[in-house]
């Protein structure tokens, strides 16, 4: 679309959006490198965080959605971490098929050492940034994020 066509927010937000690209490709880098040693990828590591922080253990399509991520990817990795003892699966009561996926001990412990290897990674990458201006950033794109997934419930 030429430029002229959009609104000031229109283009900011374009700017914002190309930003966050551009930001997600070096936070995956970045997260590789963090946790490789682990035996992780971004990837893997994405997918433990969100077993990890759901309050009780979900299906693999409840933790896709939470992530905004194609179920198939998910299970693609789930599968992977049951296979090396890292997730296990347990009977959902609420549904035959849809099996729940909670974190093994080991699969525990090793949430733990990436998070101890993440604590002081943000620490630098956070040096000399106001946590007023986190916060804010944050707002824009929760912002965005709740259109987004708007915009999705009306299609689907």
């Amino acid at each position: 679309m030429p430029k002229g066509q959009r609104t000031d927010a229109g283009e900011a937000v374009t700017a914002l959006i190309l930003d966050v690209f551009r930001l997600n490709g070096r936070l995956l880098v970045a997260g590789d490198r963090l946790v490789a040693k682990l035996g992780l990828t971004s990837a893997r590591w994405q997918v433990l965080g969100a077993i990890a922080y759901a309050e009780r253990p979900e299906s693999v399509a409840w933790y896709a959605r939470t992530m905004g991520l194609h179920r198939q990817g998910v299970q693609r990795i789930v599968n992977e971490l049951e296979t090396e003892g890292i997730v296990e699966f347990q009977l959902n009561p609420h549904h035959k098929r849809a099996q729940l996926v909670l974190l093994t001990s080991k699969g525990q412990k090793l949430f733990e050492a990436a998070s101890a290897l993440q604590g002081p990674w943000a620490n630098d990458l956070s040096s000399g940034l106001k946590p007023k201006d986190i916060a804010t950033a944050r707002r824009v794109i929760d912002q965005l994020k709740e259109r987004l997934e708007h915009e999705i419930e009306l299609v689907t």
